[in-house]
């Protein structure tokens, strides 16, 4: 039986990162992905990178193009990825699935045989894979596609239906209206993300419908049916148009269905995900889990942070947690980006703040103007007697980048005057700023 210091499960974003320190430290370890083709785990093969390659690539190239662009891209860093941590001599990448026996003991297998190895450690991170919500045809309905299997057709949708309007509904709505289809959101609520403001949402319904997204609200979807290539949509009883192709976005749930976790005694909640103490250990402490896997953030640089603080309590003076992360910014790759940190104008009010609300129309930013993307809106949301930031929501080209720098004067706690009197370079997004803030 081969043993090891540590065995990763999943090759995401922590469990690699975690294997690279690892193995820096003469640390003998496995990490074991199911599949050649995750290699370097969702974000890099099915998420950020090729969304966002092909979000960029809208403006220059058709879709066939950008598509294959996007593939060369995903191959170019898969096998950087792997080759990053198989030419280390004390990592072994295994490619099988992985079950636990008991908590120190994993069954890797492949289609031919089945192994036991030793872990005197154990880190899962095998991420999250899409919710399919109990559609009467959804099962044998053609044309159905998850995000990532989306972003894998070599022809464009003409028709395209996204079964909910949360972010990742919106991002996917934006990038195939630019590339010409023809779009429609249904979305299940009254409005478009509910958790933001009012002005900010109604904003973006605004851009994406220039964009030529149509949106259906109060939809109940109740069936999909075939009709010869295309698929029909039913909701509210009532049957919509044909459709080239529909994409669920219809949430995540955590990887933990095959893992076997009871029998290494690891707990999971009601929605599957496993629980974890503020170090990210299991009910089971050598076994630690990271990103998606165990709920909460479901963004890539969150599982990076995850496995700093695993390292930190392993090998460090353990003060890093889940509990001093600070402010948390998030980006959604619409057009233009919107990103968000903090509490909402709602949500400071509610929690008994006096504030002060400041807005800025992005028309008013040079920058903007001379990239030709005008359209957006800055908001941030203050405390009167503290003059910290509470909040800040950057609907603007670049706010992706912007965002960062409000986020360091939050974590940093201090007064929203640090970006009032910045001296920024001009012409630049990040001068925006400046207005922003000048109260």
């Amino acid at each position: 039986m081969k043993q090891y210091d540590a065995i990763i499960i999943g090759f995401g974003k922590g469990g690699k990162t975690i294997a690279g320190k690892m193995a820096k430290l003469g640390k003998r370890v496995a990490i074991i992905e199911k599949s050649a083709q995750m290699y370097g785990g969702t974000c890099i093969n099915e998420g950020c990178i090729p969304s966002k390659s092909l979000i960029t690539q809208a403006e220059k190239y058709n879709y066939h193009d950008a598509i294959i662009n996007k593939e060369d891209l995903i191959t170019k860093l898969r096998n950087k990825n792997y080759a990053k941590l198989a030419d280390l001599q004390n990592v072994d990448v295994i490619t099988a699935t992985a079950k636990f026996v008991d908590d120190h003991h994993v069954a890797i297998c492949t289609e031919n045989e089945e192994e036991i190895i030793f872990g005197d450690l154990i880190f899962v991170n095998t991420g999250a894979t899409p919710v399919m919500p109990p559609i009467k045809g959804l099962a044998t309905a053609n044309k159905v596609y998850t995000s990532a299997s989306l972003m894998k057709l070599e022809e464009l949708p003409k028709t395209l239906a996204i079964i909910g309007g949360g972010y990742i509904g919106l991002e996917f709505a934006s990038m195939y209206a630019r590339y010409g289809s023809e779009v429609t959101v249904y979305e299940s609520n009254d409005r478009l993300i509910a958790r933001e403001d009012r002005d900010i949402a109604e904003e973006i319904q605004r851009i994406l419908e220039k964009q030529g997204v149509k949106f259906v609200f109060n939809a109940n979807i109740q069936a999909l049916a075939n009709e010869g290539e295309e698929v029909l949509v039913t909701y509210n009883d009532q049957v919509s148009q044909r459709f080239a192709g529909i994409l669920m976005a219809t949430g995540r749930k955590a990887n933990t269905a095959d893992l076997n976790l009871d029998a290494a005694g690891i707990e999971v909640n009601q929605r599957g995900e496993i629980v974890v103490n503020k170090y990210l250990q299991t009910t089971k402490k050598n076994i630690f889990a990271l990103g998606d896997v165990k709920g909460s953030l479901q963004f890539t640089y969150i599982s990076l942070d995850d496995s700093r603080i695993v390292m930190d309590y392993l090998f460090g003076d353990k003060k890093r947690s889940t509990l001093n992360r600070g402010n948390i910014a998030y980006s959604v790759f619409i057009s233009p980006t919107f990103s968000r940190i903090g509490l909402s104008e709602v949500e400071a009010k509610a929690a008994g703040y006096e504030v002060i609300v400041t807005k800025l129309l992005t028309a008013a930013v040079p920058k903007a103007n001379v990239l030709k993307k005008p359209e957006g809106l800055l908001k941030a949301i203050i405390d009167k007697k503290t003059e910290r930031i509470l909040g800040c929501v950057l609907l603007c080209e670049h706010s992706e980048e912007l965002i960062n720098l409000v986020t360091l004067v939050m974590n940093n706690d201090l007064s929203y005057k640090v970006l009032k009197n910045q001296i920024f370079t001009h012409p630049t997004m990040a001068e925006a700023l400046n207005d922003l803030f000048d109260l």
